[in-house]
């Protein structure tokens, strides 16, 4: 498998940490997401959505991140972070769909707001990022609840569901992400999520670096 990617976007961290807790082999092939590589007439022939990532498996074309999440671990077989059993990967599947479709949006507000147009030395629109606020804090709110009831998201054990939702929130100190009042949504992603060897071995920090700041 071969994977287009820029480790240094939200997806494509996903996917990358997704793969190794997976344990999939794959090649990776960089995309350079801020020169706009991916709008490439090359890289469209891939994805002609124009974003990253992409799987190339063979003659088997697949994108979207939380598909070739679900893809690589059944083609692995990895049923510890992607149940075959009906519920439970009912379970995951609803955590992978509710993240493409609420949580990601309103992270990224605050991950262009507060880490992309102070990287483009432009100012964060302060009312785009109050207009974010209810959105958030509801969503926040549901993260926090379901992880006030179980370790992880979809249970005792960690899952792809955990990788894809903790994704948006990767830079969440420079991303200014609200967390204060959700002590189980906070435990889950800096006591746990960013404990794994995975997440820890696809690390990205301030001003999109894959490059550990000397201690």
């Amino acid at each position: 498998m071969k994977l287009y990617c820029d480790p240094i976007t939200v997806n494509c961290r996903k996917v990358l940490a997704g793969l190794d807790l997976i344990g999939a082999d794959f090649e990776k092939v960089h995309v350079d997401y801020f020169t706009g590589e991916q709008r490439s007439d090359e890289y469209r022939k891939i994805n002609p959505n124009a974003a990253l990532p992409a799987l190339v498996d063979g003659d088997f074309v697949l994108w979207e991140s939380n598909a070739i999440l679900a893809y690589a671990a059944d083609k692995v077989g990895n049923h510890a972070v992607y149940p075959a059993d009906l519920r439970a990967r009912a379970d995951v599947n609803r955590w992978l769909l509710w993240e493409a479709a609420h949580w990601f949006p309103s992270c990224y507000v605050f991950l262009v707001e507060h880490c992309v147009k102070p990287l483009l030395q432009s100012v964060p629109d302060l009312a785009v990022i109050e207009a974010q606020q209810d959105n958030f804090h509801k969503l926040a709110g549901i993260l926090d609840q379901r992880l006030g009831q179980t370790r992880w998201l979809a249970g005792d054990h960690v899952t792809i569901a955990d990788i894809a939702v903790a994704a948006p929130a990767h830079l969440h100190p420079y991303q200014k992400l609200p967390l204060q009042p959700y002590p189980n949504l906070r435990r889950w992603l800096v006591e746990q999520v960013e404990a794994l060897p995975c997440w820890d071995r696809t690390y990205v920090g301030e001003g999109f670096t894959t490059e550990r700041k000397a201690a």
